[in-house]
């Protein structure tokens, strides 16, 4: 055998076996870990209980007729809600959390201040994804939960 011919060995074997494994070991933990550090929480406490409310609660919903839409413009975020005739609707109350799908770090709750058209909260976001959770009460107590996507593109500079 030459100094330049090497064989491959029962070892060599072993430590590439061992060498693929941890590479797919350690990648498996590192995206369990991201996943469990980015999970913003749970929805509701007990899905089973919130379940038996969930139809009569969308068919209220339903009845109020409202309509939401939501926009960034500059430093403002404004929140649209109207009814079926596009009149604007002020509510007896307004709880918003205004963040990112994926954690709770950029979290907000933006004081919205109703103008007689919509509500508008002065607010400073980063560009991406973002979602508003919203609860508005209608005079009736009826209560109007809503998920808004809002799209923040990047800044011309």
């Amino acid at each position: 055998m030459t100094p330049a011919t090497k064989r491959l060995t029962g070892r060599h074997v072993a430590i590439i076996f061992v060498s693929g494994f941890a590479i797919i070991i350690g990648v498996n933990l590192l995206l369990a870990y991201s996943a469990i550090a980015t999970f913003p929480g749970l929805e509701v406490k007990n899905s089973y209980v919130a379940s038996q409310q969930f139809d009569r609660d969308r068919d209220a919903q339903t009845k109020l007729g409202w309509s939401v839409a939501l926009k960034a413009e500059e430093t403002d975020v404004i929140l649209s809600i109207t009814d079926e005739k596009g009149d604007p609707i002020k509510v007896k109350s307004l709880e918003t959390t205004l963040g990112r799908a994926t954690h709770v770090r950029d979290d907000q709750k933006p004081a919205f201040v109703f103008d007689g058209r919509n509500y508008v909260a002065s607010v400073t976001l980063a560009e991406g994804n973002w979602n508003l959770r919203m609860v508005a009460i209608a005079d009736d107590g009826t209560a109007f939960r809503q998920r808004v996507p809002l799209h923040v593109p990047k800044a011309d500079k």
